[in-house]
């Protein structure tokens, strides 16, 4: 089973840059996209074969995310309770026979760190629920966790200790989540590999040097180990500021 996670930074957008060609080109069983930045009835995507499930942000143009699967899930879930959370349309959670799939787009702390505090309580209320499920079935977790793990994880570790997305706080809430019983499947296969980042600045030639930060995840239930093949970021596609990543399993 082939799954795909890519924050598409506004799919209307990101339409008009190739989404399809490589949405039809990857053929996952299960695609996930985050920062849809739309309201429902703004898009009408044909894809055969597919269902198709949507959690919208109240606010217009903002946020949300959604799931395209080949297979029917058992049960749906919009957000987790949270109810600022669930106003930003950020996580949907489809039950399958074998796992659960949690489809992600973390909040930011922003650049001054504004939402820093709500960003870790945000992260104590996922792990919680994360493992709530893993005591059910095993959990697959993907998305924009805005967040770079360890200093491998983004070009310029040394200057950017503090800043959003690298702070001590968010990356031990990382480090917490998967001391309770989770991986980081990329880094299960490739746990020395530099230069393997999802998303860089829009800033003048930033992504063609490769100054990038790696903040797209699968993150899996330790259950699963033995059913993980393959973990890939493809850098080459373009379309947004994140690239897309792909976890398959047997």
């Amino acid at each position: 089973m082939k799954l795909i996670s890519w924050n598409v930074n506004g799919l209307r957008a990101c339409v008009k840059k190739g989404f399809l060609d490589f949405f039809h080109e990857i053929d996952a069983d299960i695609f996930c996209i985050q920062e849809t930045k739309l309201q429902e009835g703004q898009i009408q995507l044909e894809l055969d074969g597919y269902y198709q499930y949507w959690n919208y942000a109240v606010k217009k143009g903002y946020s949300g995310t959604a799931v395209f699967t080949k297979v029917e899930p058992i049960s749906v879930r919009y957000g987790v309770g949270v109810e600022e959370s669930e106003d930003e349309g950020r996580i949907l959670t489809l039950e399958f026979a074998e796992f659960f799939l949690v489809n992600v787009y973390t909040p930011n702390s922003q650049r001054d760190l504004a939402r820093l505090g709500y960003r870790l309580q945000w992260e104590d209320r996922i792990r919680k629920y994360l493992q709530e499920l893993d005591e059910q079935k095993p959990v697959i977790l993907c998305g924009d966790l805005n967040v770079a793990h360890k200093e491998i994880d983004l070009r310029n570790a040394k200057t950017n200790i503090g800043n959003s997305g690298f702070t001590d706080e968010e990356r031990e809430k990382m480090t917490m989540l998967l001391q309770s019983g989770f991986i980081d499947s990329f880094r299960y296969f490739y746990p020395e590999k530099e230069g393997a980042y999802t998303w860089w600045s829009y800033m003048n030639k930033v992504r063609e040097r490769n100054i990038g930060w790696r903040i797209d995840y699968f993150i899996v239930s330790q259950s699963l180990t033995n059913r993980l093949k393959n973990a890939e970021i493809y850098a080459d596609i373009m379309g947004s500021d994140h690239c897309p990543v792909m976890l398959e399993i047997c």
